[in-house]
């Protein structure tokens, strides 16, 4: 009898550790996505969780397994990240930010890969004259706003402003896109706008103690770098008497005055309802042009306005 009851217990033992390695690996689950992010904040998580939430309304969670890997902000770890999905054979890989995008698209040309959080897809994938489909096993959505707006809106809002520092990580392509196409809208309207590039989260602070010295308002991009490091760029900004207009709501939040914000969390629901297309209805993501946050809106930080004495226009929301 002790060697039947020895026998039965591990026989649920190892079918007990066979079902916890099998749920851990995504089980029986019809779909496994992989997704890398790049870095943990308030605009790529809104992504990221939008894009689960659409996936599982449209294909029900017991269908879906996520494999979520973030890259702690360092872009040299998001190719591993990518390698190892590829290796489990996943079938499609969300890549959260242009670092994550473009390790994907180098790790794989067979498995679809759906960016987000993507400034300019031509710009990240080096695709000249890009019409807004890829060609390849990659789409996605963007977070571009309009850029010539934003700046005209810098002018509006900062009408005795001579000199705008345009703040950005010189190693997200995407923020140099950005930046370039803000300084020239500035010059044509008689404006100096000097580029102030950081490396990486290490020279933030000295290279914006140099932006507000030299500048009367700073613009920073939807850069991941920089909204990761909003409360360093808020503390200089305010020592400073520098107010600080911002590409995106998340920096906008932790240090900025103003901003002409996407929503992120939206492009997540965008993306990942291209995924259902992809995934249920077999759709060539190679074909799918690049979706947009058709919407964005006008917000301001409510206690950075009222630090630096400046009165809100009309039709501007606050940052909650």
């Amino acid at each position: 009898m002790k060697k039947i009851l020895s026998s039965v217990l591990c026989a649920v033992l190892i079918a007990a550790t066979v079902f916890a390695f099998s749920s851990c690996n995504g089980g029986g689950a019809k779909y496994k996505i992989g997704i890398c992010q790049l870095i943990k904040h308030d605009a790529l998580d809104a992504a990221t969780k939008g894009f689960k939430d659409a996936v599982i309304a449209a294909l029900g969670e017991e269908n879906v397994y996520f494999d979520y890997k973030e890259a702690a902000g360092k872009s040299e770890d998001c190719p591993t990240i990518i390698d190892m999905f590829v290796s489990k054979k996943y079938d499609l890989i969300m890549a959260n930010a242009t670092p994550a995008l473009q390790a994907a698209a180098n790790g794989t040309q067979t498995i679809p890969v759906l960016g987000t959080s993507i400034t300019e897809y031509g710009v990240a994938l080096s695709i000249n004259n890009f019409n807004g489909v890829t060609g390849i096993n990659v789409s996605g959505t963007s977070d571009l706003p309009p850029l010539d707006t934003q700046a005209q809106m810098m002018i509006d809002l900062f009408p005795d402003a001579g000199k705008f520092g345009l703040l950005f990580c010189s190693a997200e392509a995407n923020s140099k896109y950005q930046v370039d196409v803000v300084k020239a809208f500035l010059e044509s309207k008689g404006k100096t706008a000097t580029l102030f590039p950081f490396s990486d989260s290490n020279d933030i602070q000295t290279i914006m103690n140099k932006a507000c010295a030299e500048s009367d308002v700073i613009f920073v991009p939807s850069d991941n770098t920089a909204a990761a490091s909003g409360e360093i760029l808020n503390t200089i900004s305010r020592e400073t008497k520098t107010p600080i207009f911002a590409g995106e709501e998340g920096i906008c939040k932790s240090c900025g005055t103003f901003t002409l914000s996407i929503s992120y969390y939206r492009i997540g629901q965008k993306t990942g309802e291209m995924a259902v297309k992809i995934l249920r209805d077999g759709a060539d993501v190679s074909k799918m042009p690049i979706d947009y946050d058709a919407n964005p809106v006008k917000k301001y930080n409510k206690d950075n306005c009222e630090f630096f004495g400046i009165t809100v226009p009309e039709g501007y929301t606050v940052i909650e």
